[in-house]
């Protein structure tokens, strides 16, 4: 349990705590969010990425308690997280690493990719751009996709990817071919037919 924890640390940039403590009633799959009820910055609304929401619904398939990574026989949270990441990395070169260094590489590798810092303040959690109304019932569309997009960087790099490139592309060929893609979703235009060219001015 504590790989699986770790994985999601880096997959989310949450901080140790909040993946430890997190509950189900807190996990939104069909808004991809964290409704976390109190974090550090109390109430805390994070947009998760679709590796992280494909990996609870599974989990949530199996697990049936109050806490996403529970303890032991009680109705507890996952307390041995500590003992067991110390015994982990034990006599390795990573031996002084704590698990806050995940949140700083999910939002170092968020920056590289070219998000800006007010849209890594909301996927983390930071007090200068989290989103904590518990009235918000749908993220904005742009932070989903950039927790899709980090998180889904994040885990080709855990699964040995060797990505040749490391910034989000923004060139206009990439921007209007992902643009023809959702208008072709988005209407009735068969899968290779033409999507009207006043639609894709960019």
């Amino acid at each position: 349990m504590t790989v699986e924890i770790i994985r999601q640390l880096a997959l989310t940039g949450c901080r140790r705590s909040e993946m430890i403590a997190l509950r189900w009633e807190e996990v939104d799959i069909e808004a991809s969010c964290l409704r976390l009820a109190d974090s550090k910055e109390g109430a805390s609304i994070r947009p998760i990425g679709l590796p992280v929401v494909e990996y609870l619904e599974e989990r949530g398939a199996r697990i049936s308690k109050t806490y996403v990574f529970p303890g032991g026989e009680e109705d507890n949270s996952f307390g041995s997280f500590p003992n067991h990441w110390e015994k982990i990395f034990r006599n390795t070169g990573l031996a002084d690493v704590t698990p806050h260094v995940l949140r700083h590489s999910f939002a170092s590798v968020a920056n590289d990719l070219g998000f800006t810092e007010s849209t890594i303040a909301a996927l983390i959690g930071h007090s200068r751009g989290s989103v904590t109304s518990k009235y918000i019932h749908t993220l904005d569309a742009a932070l989903i996709m950039a927790a899709d997009t980090i998180s889904g960087y994040i885990e080709g790099l855990l699964d040995g990817v060797e990505f040749k490139q490391t910034s989000y592309s923004l060139d206009r060929g990439a921007r209007k071919s992902t643009l023809t893609r959702f208008l072709r979703k988005m209407s009735s235009a068969p899968d290779n037919g033409p999507i009207p060219e006043e639609h894709l001015a960019a």
